[in-house]
């Protein structure tokens, strides 16, 4: 393959600093126009309040398209609502794809972004206090006064932390309503209220509905069998993205026992899951199985769950919708890359389901082919995984746990094949995680974790970029010791490659995450270290 020819880096502009859902975004008149076409590249980047009926709706809603002098804009669901407009029943809001806001230089930009992202994790919804993640808590997680976080958030998008906050948590109910059987006081509960009470009182006092009325009479596909209870997802994206390509890069990886993944005749992944939750009684595990399934037509995928993860179904949809990346913004992705990757549009970083699997693999896969680290991770999960019934045949175990291989013997882990310096990085990276001192998920301070990740034996920069990409959801780490990258980008025979690399790869900024997967494609190498 012939090296690529990178252009200079230019100065950054004000317009590179900040990357959100306005920059870019046509002004009102381009977003009654992408209305009008039903654009899928803009749904969830914009939201349309009809002041004729008090609905808001997705830009790509099948109704009759309203008056142009009937429409108001909005960048956010929580603007719309907070404006008086109600979620539109046909379309649905709560399936369109996020808006992801990166900032890379403006301090109150990290700072609402970092807000941003811990509002939407499930995991901040204690059904043990009704406002869930308060603005005092979120604060001094952030390190600034609860007054000047508002201060900023409202700035920047026109709504408080509390009112994005309840929008998010009643668009998943109303998710959760439509596309599932669950019972309303579960529905409640895993959507962070307290109390079907008040649940209910929230859901009327926004929507002017109660809850029932969204109940659907067969929440399961047509011909789907009675004997598996199953929940069925609707997760939205925005085109393009190559379903054949983010399944390849499964399939290569896969372990048998924990997933399958079809190709393009069958544009299906399975896995099995454990996920933990916080109850009254203490931490609680829930394990069970997932099916995804695309429908590229309509740019969604359907996602079936066990009834075991019911409970914690709104992680499941945030974790799946990570997995496959689909809050992705090809328009602004693209609009960088495009001139170095003409033939990458649709390719997107595949995520992690479990943060701590994927770490796992990554020790696994240092300096070593893929093929050889699937191999490694097979004797894991057949000595160390736990056993599981699903409906399919290729599924039968989980993913070791990490309070299990925090207690692995490197004789027991010597005996799989694993030499001793990854032994040393596997155990030291389970008792960190299992003793909650390293959180491994998107959200999650990228330097600070890096940095912890680094800190422990037998982990390096490489291994800690590439977590930062697939795990915590970065859109610009970039492992810059990759040997497959240094060929791609032609930089290999240089004296120090890596460095070469780095200085090369600005011109990709703030999107090198995608960079890497795109140079890895048009490399065409299938036993890459990656």
């Amino acid at each position: 393959m012939a090296p690529m020819t990178l252009p200079v880096p230019r100065p950054a502009t004000p317009a590179d600093t900040l990357i959100d859902p306005s920059i870019d975004l046509p002004a009102d008149d381009g977003c009654y126009r992408a209305l009008q076409a039903r654009d899928a590249r803009f749904d969830g980047r914009f939201f349309t309040g009809v002041t004729s009926t008090g609905i808001y709706c997705r830009p790509v809603c099948a109704v009759r398209t309203p008056r142009r002098e009937n429409c108001r804009f909005f960048t956010l669901a929580a603007q719309a609502e907070r404006a008086g407009f109600r979620p539109c029943l046909r379309c649905r809001p709560e399936l369109a794809p996020q808006a992801l806001v990166w900032s890379v230089q403006d301090a109150s930009g990290i700072l609402v972004q970092q807000a941003v992202r811990l509002l939407d994790a499930p995991e901040a919804w204690s059904t043990g206090d009704e406002r869930g993640a308060t603005v005092a808590r979120l604060a001094a997680r952030l390190g600034v006064s609860d007054r000047h976080l508002r201060r900023i958030f409202e700035a920047a998008l026109g709504v408080s932390p509390l009112q994005y906050l309840q929008t998010r948590r009643l668009l998943t109910a109303k998710q959760l309503l439509t596309d599932t059987p669950m019972p309303v006081t579960q529905v409640a509960l895993a959507s962070g209220f307290a109390s079907v009470r008040r649940f209910n009182a929230a859901f009327a006092g926004h929507y002017g509905l109660n809850p029932t009325q969204l109940r659907r009479g067969g929440v399961r596909p047509a011909g789907e069998s009675t004997d598996v209870a199953v929940a069925t997802l609707r997760l939205a994206y925005r085109p393009p993205l190559d379903v054949p390509a983010l399944l390849d890069f499964f399939s290569r990886r896969q372990f048998l026992g924990v997933e399958w993944a079809g190709d393009a005749a069958t544009p299906v992944l399975r896995r099995t899951v454990r996920l933990q939750s916080q109850g009254a009684a203490g931490p609680q595990a829930h394990c069970g199985w997932l099916d995804a399934r695309f429908d590229p037509a309509r740019h969604q995928v359907l996602v079936q769950t066990s009834d075991s993860l019911y409970p914690v179904l709104p992680q499941v949809i945030r974790r799946v919708r990570a997995m496959l990346d689909l809050d992705a913004e090809p328009a602004a992705i693209n609009a960088v890359l495009h001139p170095f990757f003409p033939e990458g549009d649709g390719l997107r970083v595949p995520g992690a389901f479990d943060g701590f699997e994927l770490a796992v693999r990554a020790v696994l896969g240092q300096q070593i082919t893929v093929a050889a680290a699937r191999t490694l991770g097979q004797r894991l999960v057949e000595r160390f995984g736990e056993p599981i019934a699903t409906p399919w045949p290729e599924l039968t175990r989980l993913f070791p746990a990490p309070a299990v291989l925090a207690q692995a013997t490197g004789e027991a882990l010597g005996q799989l094949g694993i030499v001793r310096q990854r032994q040393a990085a596997i155990v030291a990276l389970a008792q960190a995680v299992d003793a909650g001192q390293l959180l491994l998920q998107g959200g999650a301070d990228v330097a600070t974790t890096t940095a912890a990740l680094c800190a422990l034996p037998g982990i390096g920069d490489w291994t800690a970029q590439y977590i930062a990409m697939r795990v915590l959801r970065w859109p610009d780490a970039f492992p810059a010791g990759d040997v497959a990258l240094q060929k791609a980008m032609g930089v290999q025979a240089q004296p120090q490659p890596a460095r070469a690399a780095a200085q090369a790869s600005r011109a990709w900024q703030p999107w090198r995450s995608y960079a890497v997967v795109r140079a890895w494609a048009a490399g065409s190498h299938a036993n890459a270290i990656k």
